[in-house]
């Protein structure tokens, strides 16, 4: 019987809904309030709040937190709109804080 390997994937530490998977990391080097954070080129299960302007590290941002769609527990943020030309790659994609995800299926 052959072995099937299954996804490395990234669950709400709160409820442990599936919200991303450990190949779609594009940066692992992103820090958020409470420590190191991961940038995401996609994710699941979750939803995005009201867009607001946040002044961040890098610069000016339109970002909208991020609920775990079961526990609505907010997980991260995802960059709406960046203002500088250097920060455009972070467009549409979502930073989770490490502290509030949890590996599962590893």
């Amino acid at each position: 019987m052959a072995n099937i390997i299954s996804p490395r994937l990234y669950a709400c530490y709160n409820c442990h809904n599936h919200v991303a998977l450990h190949d779609d990391i594009v940066s692992k080097t992103f820090q958020a309030k409470h420590g190191r954070a991961y940038l995401f080129s996609h994710v699941m299960n979750l939803v995005a709040g009201i867009k607001e302007d946040r002044h961040l590290m890098t610069g000016l941002h339109s970002v909208a937190d991020v609920h775990c769609s079961d526990c609505g527990e907010i997980l991260g943020w995802k960059y709406e709109k960046a203002y500088e030309e250097s920060q455009k790659y972070k467009e549409g994609k979502t930073v989770l804080e490490k502290f509030k995800i949890v590996k599962d299926n590893w």
